[in-house]
């Protein structure tokens, strides 16, 4: 084939591909859901992280050895983060997984949390967010949580 035929493809090919690589306008503010819940986490803000959760919203726990799933309550988790506390409640993240279809996303998030700067345990996060007419909103977390083998 005469390279001059593939040139074309290739430049038309180009945007497709860089577009895949770029986070779209949608995980841009599904990110930014979450970031917003642990910036309230570290500013002691429970009306901020409030913002972010959808009515209603879930939180379980795994611990480990024997496995058990343990239900969080989303109030209680507010009164803790607005009451005033010596450290900064740090949960450290990064974005591993963002998935989209509709109204639905899926993040999956390893994370470190610290008290100030003492290490206190890691794990993952797994956050399930619908889109309402105010935007991104937590419905669900579910974690894991260990002292070791982080990351």
């Amino acid at each position: 084939m005469n390279p001059l035929l593939l040139l074309p493809l290739l430049l038309l090919s180009a945007p497709a591909a860089f577009a895949q690589t770029q986070p779209n306008a949608e995980t841009e503010a599904v990110q930014q859901t979450v970031r917003q819940f642990f910036e309230g986490m570290r500013r002691g803000d429970s009306a901020a992280v409030r913002a972010t959760l959808a009515p209603g919203a879930v939180f379980h726990t795994i611990t480990t050895g024997p496995a058990a799933v343990h239900p969080e309550s989303p109030a209680a988790l507010l009164r803790a983060v607005g009451t005033p506390h010596p450290e900064v409640w740090d949960e450290r993240i990064t974005f591993e997984k963002v998935l989209i279809d509709a109204n639905l996303a899926s993040v999956w998030t390893p994370y470190e949390f610290y008290l100030g700067s003492t290490f206190s345990h890691c794990g993952y996060n797994s956050f399930q967010l619908v889109k309402l007419a105010d935007g991104w909103r937590i419905a669900h977390v579910i974690d894991t949580r260990r002292k070791e083998k982080c990351k």
